[in-house]
Protein backbone atom coordinates (compact mmCIF):
# COMPACT_ATOMS: atom_id res chain seq x y z
CA UNK A 1 0.00 0.00 0.00
CA UNK A 2 1.07 3.61 -0.47
CA UNK A 3 1.96 5.88 2.19
CA UNK A 4 -0.85 8.01 0.89
CA UNK A 5 -3.62 5.58 1.22
CA UNK A 6 -2.99 5.41 5.07
CA UNK A 7 -2.45 9.04 5.09
CA UNK A 8 -6.17 9.59 3.57
CA UNK A 9 -7.50 6.83 5.60
CA UNK A 10 -6.47 8.85 8.85
CA UNK A 11 -7.71 12.26 7.31
CA UNK A 12 -11.13 10.86 6.56
CA UNK A 13 -11.08 8.99 10.12
CA UNK A 14 -11.62 5.65 8.08
CA UNK A 15 -10.17 3.48 10.88
CA UNK A 16 -12.58 0.75 11.36
CA UNK A 17 -9.38 -1.11 12.03
CA UNK A 18 -8.78 0.78 15.65
CA UNK A 19 -10.02 -0.95 18.41
CA UNK A 20 -11.92 0.91 21.16
CA UNK A 21 -11.12 -1.78 23.81
CA UNK A 22 -7.36 -3.52 24.76
CA UNK A 23 -7.60 -6.60 22.77
CA UNK A 24 -8.58 -9.82 24.82
CA UNK A 25 -6.04 -12.05 22.41
CA UNK A 26 -3.16 -9.57 24.01
CA UNK A 27 -4.22 -9.87 27.22
CA UNK A 28 -5.09 -13.74 27.10
CA UNK A 29 -2.01 -14.87 25.63
CA UNK A 30 0.53 -12.05 26.32
CA UNK A 31 2.05 -13.75 29.71
CA UNK A 32 2.83 -16.75 28.04
CA UNK A 33 5.76 -14.80 26.30
CA UNK A 34 7.14 -14.60 30.28
CA UNK A 35 9.02 -11.50 29.11
CA UNK A 36 10.86 -9.78 32.35
CA UNK A 37 9.83 -6.35 33.40
CA UNK A 38 11.33 -3.45 31.44
CA UNK A 39 11.37 -5.32 28.34
CA UNK A 40 11.34 -3.61 24.88
CA UNK A 41 8.34 -4.35 22.86
CA UNK A 42 7.91 -3.33 19.59
CA UNK A 43 4.44 -2.70 18.02
CA UNK A 44 4.56 -1.95 14.12
CA UNK A 45 1.76 -0.21 12.74
CA UNK A 46 0.79 0.74 15.63
CA UNK A 47 -2.18 3.39 14.86
CA UNK A 48 -3.22 4.77 18.38
CA UNK A 49 -4.19 1.36 19.44
CA UNK A 50 -5.05 0.94 23.18
CA UNK A 51 -2.97 -1.78 23.41
CA UNK A 52 0.35 0.83 23.33
CA UNK A 53 -0.55 1.91 26.93
CA UNK A 54 -1.65 -1.31 28.29
CA UNK A 55 1.68 -2.84 27.37
CA UNK A 56 3.80 -0.27 28.80
CA UNK A 57 0.96 -0.92 31.85
CA UNK A 58 2.19 -4.47 32.41
CA UNK A 59 6.11 -2.63 32.96
CA UNK A 60 7.35 -2.71 29.32
CA UNK A 61 9.21 -0.32 26.99
CA UNK A 62 7.03 0.25 24.13
CA UNK A 63 8.56 0.61 20.96
CA UNK A 64 5.62 1.89 18.32
CA UNK A 65 6.10 2.38 14.85
CA UNK A 66 3.47 4.11 12.87
CA UNK A 67 3.34 6.29 9.40
CA UNK A 68 0.66 8.80 10.59
CA UNK A 69 1.49 11.60 12.42
CA UNK A 70 -2.60 12.24 13.06
CA UNK A 71 -2.70 8.74 14.94
CA UNK A 72 0.54 9.54 16.62
CA UNK A 73 -0.67 12.99 17.46
CA UNK A 74 -4.35 11.02 18.71
CA UNK A 75 -2.67 8.61 20.95
CA UNK A 76 -0.83 11.22 22.97
CA UNK A 77 -3.69 13.52 22.88
CA UNK A 78 -6.23 10.66 24.33
CA UNK A 79 -4.26 9.52 27.29
CA UNK A 80 -3.37 13.13 28.47
CA UNK A 81 0.23 13.17 27.70
CA UNK A 82 2.82 15.61 26.61
CA UNK A 83 5.62 13.51 25.11
CA UNK A 84 8.96 15.15 23.96
CA UNK A 85 9.27 14.95 19.95
CA UNK A 86 12.60 14.85 18.00
CA UNK A 87 13.64 13.73 14.66
CA UNK A 88 16.05 10.21 14.62
CA UNK A 89 17.30 9.63 11.68
CA UNK A 90 14.02 8.58 9.35
CA UNK A 91 11.92 9.33 11.87
CA UNK A 92 9.87 11.63 13.96
CA UNK A 93 10.11 9.87 17.88
CA UNK A 94 7.34 10.93 20.19
CA UNK A 95 8.37 10.12 23.79
CA UNK A 96 6.36 10.10 27.36
CA UNK A 97 6.86 7.44 29.84
CA UNK A 98 7.33 4.05 28.40
CA UNK A 99 5.77 4.66 25.38
CA UNK A 100 7.84 5.94 22.06
CA UNK A 101 6.23 5.82 18.74
CA UNK A 102 8.07 6.72 15.87
CA UNK A 103 6.73 7.84 12.99
CA UNK A 104 7.37 7.12 9.99
CA UNK A 105 8.21 4.17 7.25
CA UNK A 106 8.79 1.08 9.01
CA UNK A 107 10.76 -0.20 5.90
CA UNK A 108 13.14 2.67 7.20
CA UNK A 109 14.08 0.62 10.59
CA UNK A 110 17.50 -0.14 11.25
CA UNK A 111 19.07 -3.45 12.92
CA UNK A 112 20.39 -0.77 15.84
CA UNK A 113 16.73 0.49 16.02
CA UNK A 114 15.58 -2.42 17.07
CA UNK A 115 18.36 -4.49 18.88
CA UNK A 116 16.80 -3.99 22.49
CA UNK A 117 13.64 -5.65 21.29
CA UNK A 118 12.56 -8.74 23.55
CA UNK A 119 9.16 -8.41 22.57
CA UNK A 120 6.91 -8.10 19.65
CA UNK A 121 3.21 -7.78 19.42
CA UNK A 122 1.34 -7.27 15.82
CA UNK A 123 -2.73 -7.27 15.73
CA UNK A 124 -2.82 -5.34 12.66
CA UNK A 125 -0.03 -5.13 10.48
CA UNK A 126 0.99 -8.45 8.68
CA UNK A 127 -2.96 -7.96 7.60
CA UNK A 128 -2.70 -4.50 7.09
CA UNK A 129 -0.07 -5.29 4.25
CA UNK A 130 -0.68 -6.91 0.06
CA UNK A 131 1.26 -10.10 -0.39
CA UNK A 132 5.04 -8.40 -1.84
CA UNK A 133 5.01 -5.93 1.41
CA UNK A 134 3.66 -9.06 3.71
CA UNK A 135 7.20 -11.10 2.75
CA UNK A 136 9.46 -8.28 2.61
CA UNK A 137 8.13 -6.59 6.51
CA UNK A 138 8.36 -10.26 7.27
CA UNK A 139 11.66 -10.89 6.23
CA UNK A 140 12.74 -7.69 8.22
CA UNK A 141 11.45 -8.72 11.15
CA UNK A 142 13.71 -12.00 10.67
CA UNK A 143 16.69 -9.57 9.58
CA UNK A 144 16.19 -6.84 12.29
CA UNK A 145 14.95 -8.09 15.30
CA UNK A 146 17.53 -10.27 18.27
CA UNK A 147 17.56 -13.86 18.05
CA UNK A 148 15.82 -14.41 21.32
CA UNK A 149 12.73 -12.43 20.55
CA UNK A 150 8.99 -13.57 21.40
CA UNK A 151 5.63 -11.99 20.13
CA UNK A 152 2.16 -12.56 19.46
CA UNK A 153 0.64 -12.15 16.49
CA UNK A 154 -3.20 -12.14 15.33
CA UNK A 155 -3.95 -12.74 11.64
CA UNK A 156 -7.36 -12.79 9.44
CA UNK A 157 -7.84 -15.88 6.93
CA UNK A 158 -11.06 -15.47 4.35
CA UNK A 159 -11.73 -15.72 0.78
CA UNK A 160 -9.76 -12.71 -0.62
CA UNK A 161 -11.30 -13.63 -3.94
CA UNK A 162 -14.63 -12.33 -2.70
CA UNK A 163 -13.53 -9.14 -0.81
CA UNK A 164 -10.13 -7.12 -1.55
CA UNK A 165 -8.20 -6.10 1.29
CA UNK A 166 -7.28 -3.88 3.78
CA UNK A 167 -7.29 -6.26 6.04
CA UNK A 168 -5.72 -9.25 3.84
CA UNK A 169 -6.31 -12.78 4.06
CA UNK A 170 -2.92 -14.22 5.75
CA UNK A 171 -3.30 -18.35 5.34
CA UNK A 172 -1.54 -20.28 8.39
CA UNK A 173 0.96 -21.74 5.63
CA UNK A 174 2.00 -18.10 4.98
CA UNK A 175 2.59 -17.18 8.06
CA UNK A 176 4.77 -20.56 8.54
CA UNK A 177 6.76 -19.83 5.40
CA UNK A 178 7.56 -16.14 6.12
CA UNK A 179 8.79 -16.94 9.80
CA UNK A 180 10.84 -19.76 8.77
CA UNK A 181 13.61 -19.94 11.53
CA UNK A 182 11.02 -18.98 14.13
CA UNK A 183 9.02 -21.16 16.22
CA UNK A 184 5.41 -20.43 14.81
CA UNK A 185 2.75 -21.70 17.87
CA UNK A 186 -0.90 -22.12 17.38
CA UNK A 187 -2.68 -20.51 20.04
CA UNK A 188 -6.55 -19.93 19.19
CA UNK A 189 -8.67 -19.62 15.90
CA UNK A 190 -11.83 -17.78 15.93
CA UNK A 191 -14.94 -17.87 13.60
CA UNK A 192 -16.19 -14.12 13.69
CA UNK A 193 -17.64 -13.95 10.35
CA UNK A 194 -20.99 -12.74 12.27
CA UNK A 195 -19.16 -10.57 13.62
CA UNK A 196 -18.54 -8.76 10.29
CA UNK A 197 -21.08 -7.63 8.36
CA UNK A 198 -18.88 -5.74 5.93
CA UNK A 199 -17.42 -9.24 4.80
CA UNK A 200 -21.15 -11.11 5.19
CA UNK A 201 -22.75 -8.38 2.56
CA UNK A 202 -19.65 -9.50 0.43
CA UNK A 203 -20.41 -12.77 0.26
CA UNK A 204 -17.92 -14.50 2.82
CA UNK A 205 -19.15 -17.27 4.49
CA UNK A 206 -15.89 -17.84 7.04
CA UNK A 207 -13.66 -15.50 8.31
CA UNK A 208 -11.39 -16.75 11.02
CA UNK A 209 -9.14 -15.20 13.12
CA UNK A 210 -6.54 -16.72 14.24
CA UNK A 211 -3.43 -16.14 17.14
CA UNK A 212 0.22 -17.25 17.45
CA UNK A 213 3.12 -17.36 19.44
CA UNK A 214 6.24 -16.47 17.73
CA UNK A 215 9.89 -17.22 18.72
CA UNK A 216 13.25 -17.27 17.69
Amino acid sequence: MEPAFWHKRWADNQIGFHQAQVNPYLQAHWPKLGLAPGSRVLVPLCGKSLDLAWLAGQGHRVLGVELSRRAVEGFFREHGLVPEVEQQGAFEVWRSGDVELWCGDFFALQAQDLKACAGLYDRAALIALPADMRARYMALLSTLLPSACQGVLVTLDYDQALLDGPPFSVADDEVRAGFAGWRVEWLEEREIIRESPKFEQAGVVSLVERVYLLGR
